[in-house]
């Protein structure tokens, strides 16, 4: 399983947009867009994890990708140290 980073989303795709964008390229375990805690708002990118083989399929796929006047920036997700 892979963790793939979704950068410059428009601020109107939420989870599940985010879900269906990426379930063409294999199975979704999970897709989530990050948003301000205090207003609720889209922060304009979020995280969607894969099986491997469709996580790779959707870096070269979904990378440039043009959503909503805005291309896609995808890559692999570094974990955050504590």
């Amino acid at each position: 399983m892979k963790k793939l980073y979704v950068g410059n989303l428009p601020w109107s795709v939420d989870d599940s947009e985010l879900e269906s964008l990426f379930s063409a390229m294999g199975d979704v375990i999970s897709a989530r867009v990050i948003t301000d805690r205090e207003t609720g708002r889209s922060r304009g990118f979020g995280f969607v994890e894969m099986e491997d083989s469709g996580a790779s399929k959707a870096l070269e796929e979904m990378n440039g990708k043009d959503i909503g006047g805005r291309p896609l920036r995808v890559n692999e997700a570094n974990e955050r140290s504590r």
